[in-house]
């Protein structure tokens, strides 16, 4: 870490400290970091609808189920700010990005032992009936882990090995008083574009990589859990009168891991109503489950915590410029004495418990890496 990082490290820090509100991200493909930041003396902008985003500016941060406690937070920068990020160093140590996804294939080490909490089981096994009794086409599990924060823990040095890690994913850190401190590395665009080309995914399916690359053979279980949540996409634009152009499904990097996407480019009429397309999009199936009320009701009944503003969606709103708005995974909420990281998958009928276990595990490890290192 060269000097000017170091720096920006210790600001980071200290505006959390100072709780100065602030968001600090990098989009992929980009060799620059944004930070974007509000006086300390001024609120933050909460909102209880989606909708409610519809002409508004600014960096946002949507939780899973809109509420009291968890509202909607539009950060409008008073501050911004860009910094070159040194792409020579995306890949630790100087590594070739192949050699780089090799190691990231081998790592093994799981953040919990290889026993199920019997929490999880708990509530796989009644996320698995209603599965199997065909109540639902799929439901999405997720689980929480709790660690005690390392004493030196630094969120804006771990925001930085995240950059260099996960060259594929937009990889974000945040602090407002109503949220607390979040930090991490997504592979899911929610809603990303300008003037008038806009684009989402589908994204769904899980493998690890294979030797450092993509795999090549996707199962029945797999496509079928993908193909749910690119025909939810679809009926959803075209509902709005939008005819996409699609591309894929095609295996796609993510950290460790892959997963199948399916992109979808449009063009809109105007520009100022992304607040209801949004409402249509949010929660996609690929963090939700199919049908899309009755699968969001279910998991905020059965789920054996709070999902807060894992698997909502965050990012700059900025409908007259340059909007890019993800699905909040891979991430952790910080605090001076735990790091909560969340983690979840796709279930259909044909799940299996070990099987959806070790997704989480796995996806667990893009935060736990960042905790380790």
């Amino acid at each position: 870490m060269d000097a000017l990082e170091q720096d920006i490290c210790a600001g980071i820090d200290r505006f959390i400290k100072l709780q100065i509100p602030f968001a600090i991200y990098r989009i992929p493909g980009e060799d620059v970091i944004h930070f974007v930041s509000k006086a300390p003396e001024d609120s933050c902008v909460l909102l209880y609808d989606i909708e409610e985003l519809n002409g508004r500016t600014g960096f946002v941060i949507a939780p899973f189920k809109v509420g009291p406690a968890t509202p909607i937070v539009l950060l409008k920068p008073e501050r911004e700010m860009v910094v070159d990020f040194d792409s020579a160093l995306e890949c630790p140590g100087g590594m070739q990005p192949d050699l780089y996804r090799q190691m990231l294939n081998n790592q093994v080490v799981s953040v919990q032992d290889k026993s199920f909490t019997k929490e999880y089981v708990g509530c796989f096994d009644v996320f698995m009936d209603a599965l199997r009794k065909k109540e639902f086409n799929k439901l999405v599990l997720s689980r929480s882990r709790k660690l005690n924060a390392p004493s030196l823990f630094s969120p804006a040095t771990a925001f930085y090995e995240a950059c260099r890690r996960y060259i594929y994913s937009y990889v974000y850190l945040c602090y407002t008083p109503h949220t607390g401190v979040w930090l991490g590395s997504t592979p899911e665009i929610l809603l990303s574009g300008e003037r008038k080309k806009w684009n989402t995914v589908a994204l769904a399916g899980t493998q690890s990589l294979q030797n450092g690359e993509l795999p090549r053979e996707w199962d029945d279980k797999n496509r079928e859990e993908q193909e749910y949540v690119a025909s939810y996409i679809r009926s959803q634009l075209l509902s709005l009168g939008i005819q996409p152009t699609e591309f894929g499904p095609y295996p796609a990097f993510a950290g460790a891991l892959s997963h199948l996407k399916t992109d979808f480019h449009f063009s809109l009429p105007d520009n100022d109503s992304l607040g209801d397309l949004l409402k249509l999009l949010h929660p996609t199936p690929a963090v939700c489950g199919l049908p899309k009320e009755k699968a969001y009701q279910f998991i905020l009944d059965h789920e054996d915590h709070e999902r807060r503003y894992y698997s909502g969606f965050i990012g700059m709103l900025n409908p007259y410029e340059k909007t890019d708005l993800y699905v909040n995974l891979r991430c952790m909420n910080i605090t001076p004495e735990a790091l909560t990281l969340y983690a979840g998958g796709g279930l259909l009928a044909s799940s299996e418990l070990e099987d959806e276990w070790q997704e989480t595990e796995k996806k667990m490890q893009t935060m736990f890496n960042l905790v380790e290192n």
